[in-house]
């Protein structure tokens, strides 16, 4: 692979005109595409579960109830202290405001507060429930303005009015200005690695050429799959950051290269013939991983993997063509200057003098002089962290994660200091009465059951379809939506279908916003297990060709889950634990989103087993050459260990610019994969691994001889382009620096 890579390299630094023409068509192809088949406007941030209990009775209803297929809205109406809202003034302005209501864009119905039984027992609250045609995404632009404008006559008089409801709810994100800041961070981090800010705007410009052209990709495909904005935003913040990275492996191996004097067009080669290959088995696990999601069955969660594996698939292919055509254009210029730090940095490492030791270099110096304590030391650091996690709460992020300042999150707190905190997840019970001989009364039975069961605030009463063969029954938990209590109720619902069957003819199916993220989240949990196998297997055997070693992959993957379990412990204690909650702009206890863990387990593999490949490949080929373990430790972090921390801190920077994202699904993932992305470089890769190696030694780079026989060699370390003597024999393969008489 590495001389495929190499030659790769060559002939884009050589043919540079034709592959910018070439990326330049590509990305006019994926912009002409996405303007004529998607775009931002046709993102849809529905979730649900194809064939669960959930969303087969929501396709049933939207049959028999048309009125119910769409999304529904909520004003909320607040008295002044001292005042009720049936004060005649205040009757008058709601009923202007629902008149006007009723004739909003889109408005099917506006249901007074008298009507729907949305009267708070003091009276100073009254919630008026307004149904649409169309689903939450098919809502036009002004739609929700509109009807919030028609309270207008309600505000007048005096009383205060919120816009909630599940039409103003989800956890979609679109990118803003201050996603900028990652950016930012990574100019300054690459201007201080290189000491050029020619060298640094390489790695940015390839990245955002990537960037561009991976979500024009997935934009295109809004035409014929739904993809959500956190889907849209993930695949952004994903390839912004592998994008910088990948290029700055490259360009620093470059650089090192130009450095000892070599000629500008071999150099590019050799980049991309070896930290090349460490960027397409990075990029590909980072692949694998998120296209894994695929198989846990959830529409939504397939399309956000698939969106992110195409973003780094853009990636990598950038790296590895158009960035060395760029190269190309620099030619010698991206060598360091004489006599600068760092032309002093590359002279000294390419020498091994002592001299050269940098920050990375002693601090893994440290962390191996006493390996046992380091070792120790960092399994009590994260178990500490990881220990919050055994609490793990999974749900969908609803309006009561909203931010404080927004209209939903007042019309949600509102609700539940009125009526209690069940109101603002009611389950909704679909009655299949057709097979009862009195429809009516059937319905009316399973209502009085309902009302007996434990955790039941109210149980509507039953309304029936045009046909009078269906009929909806409305039940208000006692407890929040988020809660296990209301977890509990659902499943006792569903369990007692059979006996309701029987003593009244009718079937019955729990369904509602409130049942599909607990069914959406139940189905995560039970395939976050086999996920997490599925990824730690893959790691190991991906390793384990790799570097040809046992105590390596184990080594790697036992790093891997102490990483994602303090990522998680961390996560439950900001967000669903409340604290430190002012460092992110999180307004209370949240819940986790249901799908964080799978998402962050499959980023956070692909970008662990990276800094792994880079960190690691470099002591393996010191090891090789001297078969000396420790020093073998000491001088592959000197060439790495700087690359590695500057990556790891554009992917930080990156992550970190999306958690005051004001979707609360976008901020915990961001802020999981910020943290995790610095535990697993720093504390991990940086520390524990060093001191794991320094401990195991020779044995840390053994296997049986009948493994190694049956192993394919990968060559991801590009041996063959640096260690094969030149020959006639070899010369074809044009691996060597160019004679001088062909330097141009």
């Amino acid at each position: 692979m590495a001389t495929l890579l190499y030659r790769l390299g060559r002939a884009s630094f050589r043919h540079r005109q034709l592959v910018i023409a070439v990326w330049l068509a590509v990305l006019a192809a994926a912009i002409a595409a996405m303007s004529l088949f998607g775009g931002v406007g046709k993102v849809n941030d529905d979730f649900t579960i194809p064939g669960s209990e959930s969303q087969q009775a929501l396709d049933i209803m939207g049959r028999q109830f048309p009125g119910s297929a769409g999304t529904s809205a909520q004003l909320v109406f607040r008295a002044p202290p001292g005042h009720t809202v049936t004060e005649a003034h205040y009757a008058r302005a709601i009923d202007a405001a629902l008149a006007q209501a009723a004739r909003a864009p889109q408005v099917v119905e506006a249901t007074p507060p008298q009507k729907a039984g949305t009267v708070s027992a003091d009276q100073r609250v009254a919630v008026a429930q307004v149904s649409y045609a169309v689903v939450k995404d098919d809502l036009h632009a002004g739609s929700l303005d509109a009807l919030d404008a028609a309270a207008q006559p309600a505000r007048t008089a005096g009383l205060d009015v919120d816009l909630g409801g599940a039409a103003l709810g989800g956890g979609g994100a679109q990118p803003g200005a201050q996603d900028l800041i990652g950016v930012a961070v990574a100019v300054i981090v690459l201007a201080i690695t290189f000491g050029s800010l020619l060298a640094a705007g390489m790695p940015l410009l390839s990245a955002l050429v990537g960037v561009v052209a991976g979500v024009a990709g997935v934009l295109a495909l809004t035409g014929v799959a739904d993809i959500s904005s956190t889907a849209l935003t993930l695949a952004l913040m994903i390839g912004l950051a592998v994008g910088i990275d990948y290029a700055l492996f490259i360009v620093t191996r470059h650089r090192s290269q130009l450095a000892q004097g070599d000629d500008p067009e071999h150099a590019a080669g050799l980049a991309a013939g070896t930290a090349g290959g460490a960027v397409v088995f990075a990029g590909l696990t980072v692949v694998i991983a998120l296209a894994g999601l695929s198989v846990v069955g959830i529409p939504f969660l397939t399309v956000m993997g698939l969106s992110g594996a195409l973003a780094v698939v853009a990636a990598v292919a950038v790296a590895l063509t158009l960035l060395p055509a760029i190269l190309g254009f620099a030619g010698h210029r991206l060598a360091p200057k004489s006599g600068s730090r760092a032309a002093h940095r590359e002279q000294a490492a390419a020498a091994g003098t002592e001299k050269a030791a940098n920050a990375g270099e002693r601090w893994v110096r440290l962390a191996t002089a006493k390996p046992w304590l380091t070792v120790l030391a960092v399994l009590a650091a994260l178990g500490a962290l990881a220990w919050p996690a055994k609490d793990l709460t999974l749900a969908l992020p609803d309006n009561g994660s909203a931010p404080a300042h927004t209209s939903q999150r007042a019309a949600y707190d509102t609700i539940d200091t009125a009526f209690g905190p069940g109101f603002n997840g009611p389950l909704i019970v679909l009655a299949d009465t057709r097979g009862s001989d009195a429809p009516r009364e059937a319905a009316q039975a399973i209502a009085g059951d309902l009302k007996k069961l434990d955790n039941v605030a109210t149980v509507a009463p039953p309304a029936l379809n045009a046909a009078g063969n269906y009929a909806i029954i409305q039940v208000v938990p006692q407890s929040a939506p988020d809660t296990r209590a209301t977890e509990d109720l659902v499943t006792t619902i569903r369990t007692k279908e059979p006996t309701m069957a029987k003593e009244t003819g009718a079937s019955i199916q729990v369904t509602g916003k409130t049942a599909v993220s607990i069914d959406v989240s139940s189905q995560l949990s039970s395939a976050l297990v086999p996920f997490g196998a599925v990824i730690v297997g893959l790691s190991l055997l991906l390793l384990l060709v790799v570097f040809r070693s046992l105590v390596v992959p184990l080594k790697a993957a036992l790093g891997f889950l102490l990483s994602i379990a303090a990522t998680f412990g961390a996560t439950v204690t900001v967000f669903q634990n409340g604290h430190l909650q002012s460092l992110i702009g999180a307004d209370g206890a949240t819940p986790i989103a249901s799908f964080l863990p799978v998402v962050v387990m499959a980023v956070l593999f692909g970008l662990a087993m990276d800094y792994e490949v880079f960190l690691v490949s470099r002591i393996h080929e010191t090891y090789t050459h001297t078969r000396r373990p420790l020093h073998a430790i000491h001088q592959g972090a000197r060439h790495s260990a700087r690359v590695v921390t500057a990556a790891a801190l554009i992917m930080v920077s990156v992550f970190a610019a999306f958690v005051h994202s004001e979707s609360m699904i976008l901020k915990q993932i961001a802020f999981a994969l910020a943290l995790g992305v610095l535990i697993d470089a720093f504390i991990i890769r940086m520390t524990l691994v060093p001191a794991v190696l320094a401990l195991t030694r020779h044995a840390a780079w053994w296997l049986p001889a009948w493994l190694r026989r049956r192993l394919p060699d990968l060559d991801i370390e590009g041996a063959r382009l640096t260690q094969t003597p030149r020959s006639p024999e070899n010369e074809s393969l044009d691996l060597h620096p160019l004679a001088p008489a062909e330097r141009g």
